[in-house]
Formats: C-alpha cells, sequence, structure tokens
C-alpha cells in the first residue's frame, strides 16, 4: 500500500482457506488491486457487489488503517484517526459511525500471539471516550482489529505482499462485507446424479470465478462430467455449455440442472473436447478438471494426446482458461499455444494435490 498509517478508499479482505496465492487470484474476479500484506490477508483498492459470490474471501473492511502488529500500535492507528477526522469534520471519513459499535480483534491463523481481548478493551475504550455508544451483541457498525504475521508465516508459500517489511501487520477497518458461503455446506452427493470423487462446490466456486464467470459471460466445461464446475459458473449468474464423451455424463448434467437450477441458461452435449461443436470465440472462458490418472480408464499416453489436442481446441473458441489435474499440464498448455498467467498447487489429502493454471491466450 505504499506505507503504513491512514488510509482512503481502500478495503481489507480476510481470505479464507490456506493458500493466500490462489485466494488472492480470486478476489480479483470481484476486486480492484488486490495485494496480499499479511497472513490471511489483503488489501482492495475497490470490491464489487460480486464479493459474495466469492468462495476464498471471509470479509472485507473498509481500512482506516495499517500498523505494527501490536495492541499498542492499533491504539494509536485508531486515536489517529478519529483525531485527524475531528480536525477535518469530514462526515464521510471511515472513522465516523452513527450508532452502536463493537470491536472485534482476531489473531489471524493465530501469527502474532496478540491478546485480543485486551486489544478489544483498548480500542473499544477509545470509541467509548470519543463518544461512541458500544454494543456487543448487535451493534450498528463493528470496527475489526486484524493481526496477522507475514505471508507464509503460518507455514503456507510466501505470496508478494505489499508490507514493508517481515514483522506482520494490523489493518483496522470498519465491516461492509460478509460473505455468506452457504454453498460450501452442499457436497456432491446432495445432487441427484454425482461420481466419486467429483470436486466439491467450495473449490469448483473459486475455479469458475477465476475464469471470469459472471452475469454476461458463457461459460464452458469441455469435459464437463457431472457437472459441478458448470453449476456453480451458473450460480454465479454465468450462461454455461458442457460437453462430455459419455451419454451417461451428459444425461446425468441435465438432471442436476432440472432439479438444481432449473432456469439456467445452459447447454450440455455429447461431443468430443477435441473437437468442439462451437465456432472460433464461441464463449469467454473455459474451465477443464482433467480426468485423474488413477481414476481415469484412459491409458498415460491416450490422456496425454487427449489434454495436448483438447486444450489446442479450448484455445480456438475461448481467450481464456482455467486448468485442474492431479498433475501440472503446463507443459502441454504451453505447447497448445497458451500462456500461463498463474499456477498453483493445491492439496486435498495426503495422496492427492490438485495443480491449477490460469490461461491466457
Amino acid at each position: 500500500m505504499g506505507g503504513r498509517g491512514r488510509v482512503a478508499g481502500v478495503y481489507c479482505l480476510e481470505l479464507a482457506g490456506q493458500d493466500d496465492a490462489f485466494a488472492v487470484c480470486e478476489a480479483e474476479s470481484a476486486a480492484t488491486g488486490v495485494e496480499a500484506i499479511g497472513a490471511g490477508l489483503a488489501t482492495a483498492r475497490a470490491v464489487s457487489d460480486r464479493l459474495g459470490q466469492l468462495a476464498f474471501t471471509r470479509r472485507a473492511s473498509e481500512l482506516v488503517g495499517t500498523t505494527d502488529p501490536s495492541v499498542e500500535s492499533a491504539a494509536a492507528l485508531l486515536r489517529s484517526a478519529v483525531v485527524e477526522r475531528e480536525e477535518a469534520a469530514d462526515r464521510s471519513e471511515s472513522v465516523d459511525r452513527r450508532g452502536s459499535v463493537a470491536v472485534r480483534a482476531v489473531d489471524v491463523r493465530g501469527t502474532t500471539g496478540v491478546d485480543t481481548q485486551r486489544a478489544e478493551r483498548v480500542l473499544g475504550g477509545i470509541l467509548v471516550d470519543r463518544g461512541l455508544t458500544v454494543d456487543l451483541d448487535d451493534p450498528d457498525h463493528e470496527l475489526r482489529a486484524l493481526f496477522a504475521g507475514p505471508p507464509g508465516s503460518d507455514g503456507e508459500e510466501t505470496v508478494e505482499t505489499a508490507a514493508e517489511d517481515a514483522d506482520g501487520v494490523c489493518a483496522l477497518g470498519w465491516l461492509t462485507h460478509a460473505v455468506e458461503r452457504s454453498f460450501g455446506d452442499r457436497t456432491p452427493s446432495d445432487r441427484p446424479f454425482f461420481q466419486p470423487g467429483s470436486m466439491d462446490p467450495i473449490l469448483a466456486r473459486a475455479l469458475v470465478n477465476v475464469a471470469g464467470a459472471q452475469p454476461g459471460t458463457t461459460l464452458l466445461d469441455p469435459m464437463c462430467g457431472t457437472g459441478g464446475l458448470l453449476l456453480e459458473g451458473a450460480l454465479v449468474g454465468a450462461r454455461v455449455v458442457g460437453v462430455d464423451a459419455q451419454a451417461k455424463m451428459v444425461r446425468g448434467t441435465r438432471r442436476n440442472f432440472r432439479d438444481l437450477v432449473p432456469d439456467a441458461p445452459t447447454a450440455v452435449c455429447r461431443g468430443d473436447a477435441r473437437r468442439l461443436p462451437l465456432a472460433d470465440d464461441a464463449v469467454d472462458a473455459a474451465v477443464v478438471d482433467v480426468p485423474y490418472g488413477r481414476q481415469s480408464k484412459i491409458e498415460a499416453e491416450s490422456l496425454d494426446t487427449l489434454v495436448s489436442d483438447a486444450l489446442a481446441e479450448v484455445r480456438r473458441v475461448a481467450p481464456r482458461a482455467v486448468v485442474v489435474g492431479d498433475r501440472s499440464w503446463a507443459v502441454t498448455a504451453r505447447e497448445a499455444g497458451w500462456t500461463i498467467q498463474a499456477q498453483f498447487e493445491r492439496r486435498v489429502h495426503r495422496s492427492l494435490v490438485r495443480y491449477v493454471l490460469v490461461l491466457e491466450r
């Protein structure tokens, strides 16, 4: 953010999961200027109403400022912000809140050891001294004090950060968005048609967001299987097109859509991912869940050829794609003419890692 202290027009995002780089990538589909500032935290210059569709962002707050991760520094920042607001007499300043308030302090992922109860008492006392009413049960406004270690301090891979040192950060902000992630309560087995090993809805939602699915766009899955990725694409408002080589999968996907999102604009057909029944540039983006080697009946050599031909064909019909598999298809994607914008490794369990590629034509 170019330094610590008071800021204006910036939001703090609280990230879910443990892979902050992937969460930041997804957040960019609903916010601008997203930068990691600490373990589980990022800032954004602006957020859209699509924030509520994200899988790996829990909350957004209008940022008061950032400082060192200590109660004393947080208190100094809040006092400074209150004084600046009073001196400016500017009712739009982010520290001005009418009605009752509460302070919620969080030691993000346990990375700082800060005494959060003490932080809430001290920061709440500053607000009371300035004439605000505290209501811990049902406040009109919530000030969040987020204490986080540097990126990677929770044992995960380090991501690029806007913080200026490795000591961590405290971000103060007024809560504006609490993301409802009820779709994460669903499981593939809740659908009328599913297969063992189907992708969980949270990851599927994140992948379609990264691909760019939203109202007014068309999203393709050329190996749609049971339709899990297409369902999430439809739920965020995209038109979806599915293709699968197996008639059973096509029938099952259609059944899932009839039962779960019957009004979604959907086209699902049997076909070959290597020869899609689509015109050039027919869709805005594609998501490709490559058959896994251990679960697929396709021989390894045939699978390599299938993926190579399919990625070349997807490039013909879409300018952007997200590919996920149980191994990296980076070399194959480059050979098919794609440019790799980002790549991630997401551990599902001890024996399965999902490799994600974000591709641009």
